[in-house]
């Protein structure tokens, strides 16, 4: 008997975590080459705000080596709640963290932050243990090394959350094309070269069309 649930993501349900992209964190992370990480970051953050996903930030001990929330991030989301935490890894060990994720009444979580292995799965395992759907954006989340990631995504997967990267998410959360092509097409363009092509394309057959 298949007793597997496809629970997807709701845009009406869906909040969006992201967690101690530092700047000097950023300089560990090895999995993903500097300019593709930076872009999918961005590409998450960029979703977040078309799909008008209520967004929170957090950084950690700032005033250490850790540094401060990477500029783009403040500046995309200049009115999102954000937390410095003082020096709690563990972003759910923060009480005002916490009662920011219960404030947006939401249910599903999307995760995406740097360290994968510690800001990103330990928050992953506090939320699914306090009722919440996780869903890690693993291409928006860095770390040291691909064992060190792969070993984090096998933790939050076997304790049920759900890997995904930021172009699925953003699909999963649209849904269907005809909500929005222009919309949808131009996050996509912006981040994803290949998909400008195809878009440019899209365009002047349409333009043809309507001539």
């Amino acid at each position: 008997m298949n007793t597997f649930q496809y629970n997807r993501l709701d845009k009406s349900d869906a909040a969006v975590l992201l967690v101690d992209h530092q700047t000097g964190l950023t300089n560990l992370v090895q999995d993903f080459s500097p300019d593709d990480f930076k872009n999918n970051v961005l590409a998450l953050a960029a979703a977040a705000k078309y799909f008008n996903l209520p967004t929170i930030l957090t950084t950690s001990f700032e005033n250490g080596p850790n540094g401060p929330l990477v500029p783009e991030l403040k500046a995309m989301f200049p009115d999102a709640p954000f937390i410095a935490r003082p020096g709690n890894i563990n972003a759910w060990d923060n009480e005002e963290f916490v009662s920011a994720v219960k404030a947006t009444g939401k249910k599903q979580l999307i995760i995406a932050g740097i360290v994968t292995e510690v800001c990103v799965a330990f928050p992953t395992l506090s939320a699914l243990e306090a009722g919440y759907e996780v869903f890690v954006v693993t291409d928006a989340s860095g770390t040291f090394n691909k064992t060190t990631r792969d070993a984090a995504w096998n933790r939050m997967s076997s304790a049920g959350a759900q890997l995904m990267t930021w172009f699925g998410t953003a699909c999963e959360l649209h849904r269907d094309w005809r909500n929005d092509v222009e919309g949808l097409g131009a996050l996509f363009a912006n981040h994803l070269p290949n998909y400008r092509c195809l878009i440019n394309s899209y365009n002047h057959a349409a333009g043809l069309r309507g001539a």
